[in-house]
């Protein structure tokens, strides 16, 4: 009997997707051990924006979140989803300092890491793929990451190269990310077979959003054509600008004959757990209701789900949502500009904040921020496309060239960390904390004094109390 297997996201990408990662840990703490039965092939629950949502709005410490779900999940995979040499932030970092933050993600807990670039420049997965594969347990697995997006220089033969070099490189399994959603059963079709004729039994997983309703067909499509393993989401926290449901694909798989090794029983719990939640979340507004429909027209625009609630919880800040539309449809032309890269975090981001600042300014490329500009000059690699001549004039004058990234990225100074811990003397108890402030040091350096403050009120209440 064939098998396709479950990866649950409710834990990270789907409500990063509805509600821009605002999903604290006490929340679902009491469904973790239902879950550690239900028979996934994995559970993502940490890296994406997670470090720094629980660092900047939930007060809470990321590796300590690790180390709680590592403890209530022993029987599952963790799984994160890592930014190549951009680690969890949004530059890249020294060779040292990556290596670093793998060696601790895995000894505080997790197995396998998704190590993607946003522009599919693979020189910037190499050093954490090395990494994983020196610091690995017999649990690690490695599995290399393909931006999906349509473009004039994006088609089925680049990606079936992309993944010869991925297996080249020694990655394990291969996870085709759709972000956006706005792969087609065609694409799909063509581009699984592809993909599988050309690496063999390697495993192959399709990662993908409902934000334009073409997920289900999709993934329907994939199954038909041979992927191994499927990214969904419970069912509450499905659909939008998340990923399909869990329960309702698995119920498709079922008529199909097709093994899944999940408990039916256990999923409606975990479903039943989160129903409350859920609502809790769309009465205070945290999750939008624009986040939970299905906009085709993101096929034009190629957002994905977490860029969307960033862009909306953005304007909603500066009481700009009038102006949603026109920075939507401002998308498309800032990313031909830029060459057309993916968009995937940071690029989507970047893409997006450049998008709403073009809209509010009045003028296109009037004011380019700091993260475009270092793109421009190839701090983040190389672009799919040529750059706009026009932008590249902007920002790099006339006749001047980017750099190579790599040639940076490469030094191994240990600055970083000297720095990190000058700067935090003892309120860093850890190297954990050193990495923290590394990766978001103005978040960390907050986290850190409120931890150290309340520690000696509660000090002081005891003695008081005795």
């Amino acid at each position: 009997m064939r098998k396709v297997q479950f990866t649950e996201t409710v834990l990270r990408d789907a409500n990063q997707s509805l509600m821009a990662t605002r999903l604290p840990y006490a929340d679902y703490a009491d469904i973790l051990p239902a879950m550690d039965k239900a028979g996934y092939y994995s559970i993502e629950c940490w890296g994406g924006a997670t470090f720094d949502s629980c660092l900047r709005y939930l007060n809470e410490d990321p590796w300590e979140r690790l180390r709680n779900l590592r403890k209530n999940l022993p029987n599952n995979k963790l799984q994160m989803l890592l930014r190549g040499q951009n680690l969890l932030g949004y530059k890249h970092y020294h060779d040292d300092v990556v290596e670093k933050f793998i060696e601790l993600s895995i000894k505080n807990g997790i197995d396998i890491i998704r190590i993607f670039d946003a522009l599919n420049d693979f020189r910037n997965c190499e050093t954490a793929l090395n990494a994983t594969m020196k610091y690995a347990t017999k649990n690690t697995i490695a599995s290399g990451c393909i931006c999906y997006t349509q473009s004039p220089v994006h088609t089925v033969e680049k990606y079936v190269e992309m993944c010869k070099e991925l297996k080249r490189m020694g990655f394990q399994t291969i996870c085709l990310k759709d972000m956006a959603g706005t792969m087609t059963p065609y694409e799909a079709e063509h581009l699984i077979k592809g993909i599988k004729d050309a690496v063999g039994d390697m495993p192959l997983i399709l990662h993908t959003h409902s934000t334009t309703g073409m997920a289900y067909m999709t993934l329907t499509k994939a199954i038909e054509s041979g992927i191994d393993v499927i990214d969904t989401a419970t069912s509450c926290f499905s659909g939008g600008t998340s990923q399909p449901s869990t329960e309702t694909m698995f119920y498709a798989c079922q008529q199909y004959g097709i093994e899944t090794g999940l408990d039916e029983k256990i999923l409606n719990e975990v479903n039943d757990y989160f129903k409350p939640i859920k609502q809790k979340y769309i009465d205070n507004g945290q999750i939008n209701p624009k986040s939970l429909g299905t906009d085709a027209q993101a096929l034009v625009y190629k957002v994905p789900g977490g860029m969307l609630s960033n862009m909306i919880a953005n304007l909603t800040d500066m009481k700009a949502m009038d102006k949603f539309d026109a920075a939507l449809a401002e998308i498309p032309q800032v990313r031909a500009d830029m060459g057309y890269p993916p968009l995937v975090t940071p690029l989507s981001q970047m893409v997006g904040n450049q998008a709403v600042t073009n809209v509010l300014v009045g003028e296109r490329y009037r004011q380019i921020s700091k993260e475009i500009q270092n793109y421009i000059k190839g701090e983040y690699g190389i672009a799919p496309a040529p750059i706009s001549e026009e932008l590249q004039k902007k920002v790099l004058g006339e006749g001047g060239k980017p750099v190579d990234c790599r040639i940076e990225d490469q030094k191994r100074t240990g600055q970083e960390f000297e720095d990190a811990k000058k700067a935090l003397g003892d309120l860093a108890r850890s190297e954990e904390d050193i990495m923290s402030y590394i990766c978001y040091p103005d978040q960390t350096m907050k986290f850190l004094e409120a931890r150290k403050a309340q520690e000696e009120n509660e000090a002081v209440y005891t003695i008081e109390a005795m």
